[in-house]
C-alpha cells in the first residue's frame, strides 16, 4: 500500500467519522458522520437581564421559509444542572444530549422557533429551593423568565407569536418546565417534561399538591423507568394527579432509559406540542 492510498484511506475514515462523508442538509440543521453522527443547528445568542446588572445568555433560532400569520410558535427548552442546551452535539454526549439535539432539530423542521435560555451560571433552576428558603416570586429566575417572555412579545427573537409558547427541558429543566404551570398562568399551550417532575419536587423528594392550577396547561412526560436522579415514580405522581384533576395529559416510558433525553423525545414532545399549536 503506497502512502498516497495511506492518506486516502485515512480521510475517508476521518471523514466517515468525524463528519463530512454522509452529511445531510436539513434546514437549519445537518447531521455528518457515519459511525459517530454529530447534529448541528445554526443559531443565534443574546442577552437576557436577571437582575440589574446581571444578564443570561440566550440562544435561539426561527425555522427557514416565510412565518406563518401572527408569527412562528415557539419552544422553550430549558437546561438540565451543569448543562446549557447546545445547539450542536455528537453521540457520545453524556445524559442523552445528542438526542436534545434532535429535539431542536424537529422542532425547527416543523415550523417552531427554539428559545434556548441558559439556567444561573449555568447551575439549574431556583424552582425547587430545599426547603423554600426564597419565594420564587424573588428569584432571579422569576424575574428573568418575565424579561424573557417580554422580550419575545415585543419582537427581539424575530416574528414569534407570544400567544403559541410551549416548553420543556430535562432534569432541573424539567422541574422549571412544571414550574411555568404554577407561577406563569397562561404563558403556555403546552408543557413536556423530560426526566423531571412537578416544580418542586426534587429527585426522591417529591409530593404534589391537590390544587393544582384550573388552567394547568396539557402537560406530557417521557421518562427513563431506570432513572436514579428523577425516579420514575416521582414523575407517576404528578401524571396521575393531573389525571385525576381532568387536565390532559399522557407519558412516554423508555424502559431502558436511565437520566437522559431518548431517541424517542423529538418525535413524542413533537406531537404532543403539535396538536396544541
Amino acid at each position: 500500500m503506497n502512502q498516497t492510498t495511506t492518506l486516502l484511506m485515512a480521510s475517508v475514515f476521518a471523514s466517515i467519522f468525524f463528519g463530512g462523508f454522509g452529511e445531510i442538509e436539513a434546514a437549519r440543521c445537518k447531521t455528518t458522520g457515519l459511525l459517530l453522527k454529530t447534529t448541528s443547528c445554526t443559531f443565534q445568542s443574546t442577552k437576557i437581564e436577571a437582575r440589574g446588572i446581571i444578564t443570561r445568555d440566550v440562544r435561539y433560532q426561527v425555522p427557514e421559509g416565510t412565518p406563518p400569520q401572527g408569527g412562528w410558535p415557539v419552544v422553550i427548552m430549558y437546561q438540565g444542572s451543569f448543562f446549557p442546551v447546545e445547539f450542536s452535539r455528537n453521540q457520545l454526549a453524556p445524559f442523552g444530549g445528542y438526542y436534545e439535539v434532535k429535539v431542536i432539530e424537529k422542532f425547527l423542521n416543523n415550523g417552531f422557533a427554539v428559545i434556548a435560555p441558559d439556567a444561573g451560571v449555568d447551575l439549574f433552576w431556583e424552582t425547587n429551593l430545599p426547603g423554600g428558603l426564597l419565594a420564587y416570586e424573588l428569584t432571579n429566575d422569576y424575574n428573568y423568565l418575565n424579561n424573557l417572555f417580554a422580550a419575545i412579545r415585543n419582537g427581539k427573537f424575530g416574528p414569534i407569536n407570544s400567544n403559541k409558547k410551549f416548553a420543556t427541558g430535562i432534569s432541573s429543566g424539567g422541574y422549571n418546565t412544571g414550574r411555568m404551570a404554577v407561577s406563569f398562568p397562561g404563558e403556555f399551550r403546552a408543557l413536556a417534561v423530560q426526566s423531571g417532575s412537578y416544580a418542586t419536587c426534587s429527585g426522591p423528594i417529591c409530593s404534589v399538591p391537590s390544587d393544582l392550577p384550573a388552567n394547568h396547561p396539557p402537560t406530557y412526560f417521557v421518562h427513563g423507568f431506570l432513572d436514579l436522579v428523577v425516579p420514575w415514580w416521582s414523575m407517576d405522581i404528578y401524571y396521575d394527579k393531573l389525571r385525576s384533576k381532568g387536565i390532559p395529559t399522557d407519558r412516554f416510558t423508555d424502559y431502558t432509559a436511565k437520566h437522559e433525553w431518548v431517541s424517542a423525545s423529538a418525535d413524542r414532545i413533537y406531537s404532543w406540542f403539535n396538536q396544541y399549536r
